[in-house]
């Protein structure tokens, strides 16, 4: 195994992630490496809102969300005595996330994937899924069920 640097930690800020921030901060502490803050706004997902709500108040809301789960990802790294560098971005959350680690040479990415299977997978598609598909970068994953537990 190599000596990781970087590690970037895609978060959507629910409990379930806070299993891998942890692993990751585990890991960047071992190292001695730097973690990596993600947060992806997909506003795509908002593309059929009606148009009498406010664009701008819900950007304004995911904007919010995204800094309140990053502040969690910096929170954890520093009890284990790890910088983190903190990123929102927006867009399609497995393009980003990969875009992300590539450009930021990052080393790894720890990331969260649910234990679904049979037709919830197929149906609800994977995040981690598409990012061990198409990143360069080694995708560590961890098993997280929605209560958090692994």
């Amino acid at each position: 195994m190599g000596r990781y640097e970087r590690i970037l930690v895609p978060t959507d800020g629910s409990e379930a992630t806070r299993e891998a921030v942890e692993h990751a901060a585990d890991l960047a502490a071992e190292h001695d490496a730097t973690i990596h803050a993600l947060y992806v706004v997909n506003s795509a997902s908002f593309a059929g809102l009606p148009m009498d709500s406010s664009w701008e108040n819900v950007s304004a809301m995911l904007n919010e969300e995204g800094s309140t789960a990053l502040d969690e990802v910096a929170a954890i790294a520093d009890e284990h005595g790890v910088d983190a560098e903190r990123e929102l971005a927006d867009g399609n959350p497995a393009r980003e996330i990969v875009r992300y680690a590539e450009d930021a040479d990052c080393d790894l990415v720890v990331m969260g994937t649910h234990g679904r299977g049979g037709i919830d997978r197929l149906l609800l598609g994977s995040v981690a899924e598409k990012v061990v598909r198409s990143s360069s970068v080694p995708v560590l994953t961890v098993r997280v069920d929605d209560d958090g537990e692994t």
